[in-house]
């Protein structure tokens, strides 16, 4: 029995939960689920909480098996996981406000996504009317001579989303760096909640505008699993293609904008070149730049274009001939490897420990890719490699970004070869279940959880990978110059939207 199984076996099963358990268990196990996480036997994927219920998604990373156990908190109560596991800070204080649910023996009790200007509080617990005046932020100190603050932001020079980041300086050496998030968030679990599942979907798919194909697939599956039913074979290959083609969009315009930060504009120009041209392809193939809403539950809502599967082949030719010469002008840039060498590095132990996915977590020694690891269809019968690296640093981070380029231009070609034929869509029944999805998205793994009651959505919950990464940020930056800050952000490239939710 694995350590997981071993947990999910010390409580009640929700049968209706599907493909993975989930088990109500009492405190004397969660705290025993948090000893595990705290020795590294396990890896936390989420938590979230309903009123009178907390939720905490589990991996078992070696056995490949992921739960979900869950809590009742009748007093309101439940013992804190960032007490012992730093990585649940951040969710612990978004789940207090937005359940009301409190985290006993928690080391940060600060407000995350609520800013004090909310109209009501807890809006997804037991909603109250808001009083007072907002607090002012408190951010953490640091100790020491001639420090000083460096106040960035939430609002930047450029059209980017809102975060404030604050930085404690000695001279031009950051000795902490601490974001500020919440600035995008718009209420989409609270406008789920009792919608129907076609509008839930098209709310899922906006968590993230540059990770709107992988939203909607993690939402997709989750509601194909929470009902019992599968989506037609053709639509799981085209969701496969979609989910690559939003991978390769989003890794060229990083590279380039990546080197852009690093004041070398003639990789910015010619990889957004390539990026626009891939932006163009999804266009004529599916009928919309992003391919915002082409995955929903049941399948897809656009097949291949009649000439698509000829574009997309073009555009693989375009990018597998450019992309060695630019990938040679980044490497031999001397005055760039002098920028990106060494700056920004996140340790091996540091993601492990936050479970970081994506680029980010493959940059420094982490070998997980969901598509691998949970291996869904199609992608358990396709050959791809996932690139893994152990600097930890900004320029291991444009490495991974480009390997990853290469193996999405393969597995571009492998399904355009097999596509089946076949219906691209199914009617769905108005069912009642749970579902947990997770996805590879071009960031990393997103989680997707929702409970149907008759067609309808009773309770959903998202999570960007950008939870876990955001923290490394800050651990990222510490002891480099302040000026190296936007070079190591953008070679996170974490989400704001995503993460305010």
């Amino acid at each position: 029995m694995t350590r997981l199984a071993d947990l999910t076996t010390r409580g009640r099963s929700v049968r209706a939960h599907r493909p993975w358990p989930r088990t109500v268990i009492d405190a004397a196990v969660w705290r025993a689920a948090t000893r595990r996480l705290t020795a590294g036997e396990l890896a936390l994927l989420g938590l979230w909480g309903e009123p009178g219920q907390v939720h905490m998604a589990l991996l078992d990373e070696a056995a490949g098996r992921v739960a979900v156990l869950s809590l009742d908190c009748p007093d309101g109560h439940y013992p804190s996981v960032s007490a012992h596991h730093a990585p649940a800070g951040r969710l612990e204080r978004a789940l207090c406000d937005l359940t009301g649910l409190k985290a006993r023996g928690a080391p940060d009790p600060r407000a995350w996504l609520d800013h004090g200007r909310w109209t009501l509080r807890h809006p997804l617990g037991a909603p109250v009317p808001a009083a007072g005046a907002a607090q002012p932020y408190v951010f953490l100190p640091a100790e020491g001579e001639s420090l000083h603050q460096i106040a960035v932001g939430p609002v930047h020079a450029g059209t980017i989303e809102p975060g404030h980041f604050r930085f404690t300086a000695n001279g031009e050496t950051v000795v902490r760096l601490e974001a500020r998030l919440g600035y995008a968030h718009r209420g989409l679990l609270a406008r789920m909640a009792g919608a129907d599942l076609a509008t839930a979907a098209r709310l899922a798919a906006r968590a993230s505008g540059d990770s709107t194909v992988a939203y909607g697939y993690a939402f997709a599956r989750a509601a194909e699993a929470a009902l019992k039913v599968e989506a037609p074979p053709r639509a799981v290959w085209l969701r496969a293609l979609m989910a690559e083609l939003e991978r390769l969009a989003n890794h060229l315009g990083d590279i380039g904008a990546i080197c852009n930060d690093a004041a070398f504009l003639m990789m910015h120009a010619h990889c957004a070149v390539l990026r626009e041209a891939a932006l163009r392809a999804n266009s004529a193939t599916f009928g919309h730049r992003l391919m915002m809403d082409r995955i929903v539950p049941g399948g897809v809502t656009s097949d291949l274009a009649p000439d698509g599967a000829s574009v997309l082949r073009a555009l693989v030719g375009t990018v597998r001939e450019r992309l060695p010469v630019l990938t040679a002008l980044y490497d031999d840039t001397a005055s760039l490897q002098d920028r990106t060498v060494g700056t920004g590095v996140v340790s091996t132990e540091l993601v492990r420990r936050f479970a970081a996915g994506g680029f980010v977590g493959r940059a420094s020694g982490r070998d997980f890719d969901t598509r691998r690891a949970l291996r869904y269809p199609p992608y358990d019968r396709l050959e791809f490699q996932t690139p893994v690296r152990t600097e930890g640093d900004v320029n291991a981070r444009v490495w991974i970004r480009i390997d990853e380029v290469s193996q999405s231009l393969g597995l571009v070609e492998q399904i355009l070869e097999r596509l089946p034929g076949g219906p691209v869509r199914r009617d769905l029944p108005a069912g009642s279940g749970e579902g947990l999805a997770l996805v590879e998205g071009f960031r990393g793994d997103v989680l997707a959880w929702l409970r149907l009651d008759r067609g309808r959505v009773a309770r959903a919950w998202l999570r960007d990978p950008s939870w876990f990464q955001w923290p490394l940020v800050e651990a990222a930056v510490e002891g480099d110059i302040v000026a190296d800050f936007p070079l190591a952000n953008k070679s996170f490239n974490c989400a704001y939207a995503g993460s305010d939710l």
